[in-house]
């Protein structure tokens, strides 16, 4: 399963806590940011479970940044 998110984290090194934030806490979760796209995607893909959205968009309000799933437009 992947789940992509429009997320207002601009700076790599905001990037780089948040993937540790998110791998330390979803061990089965595998995630990056494109932050050369305009939305600045997190993408994260599952392969075990479903990924659960909610909880990384709790997780980055937490480091002070917004996140919302990114419609699927296909």
């Amino acid at each position: 399963m992947v789940e992509v998110f429009k997320t207002n984290v601009r700076a790599r090194r905001h990037a780089r806590l948040i993937l540790d934030q998110i791998h330390q806490n979803f061990q089965d979760y595998h995630a990056n940011f494109d932050l050369e796209d305009c939305d600045n995607i997190l993408r994260v893909e599952c392969r075990g479970s479903f990924i659960q959205p909610s909880l990384l968009i709790q997780l980055l309000a937490a480091a002070g940044f917004r996140a919302e799933v990114l419609a699927d437009e296909a």
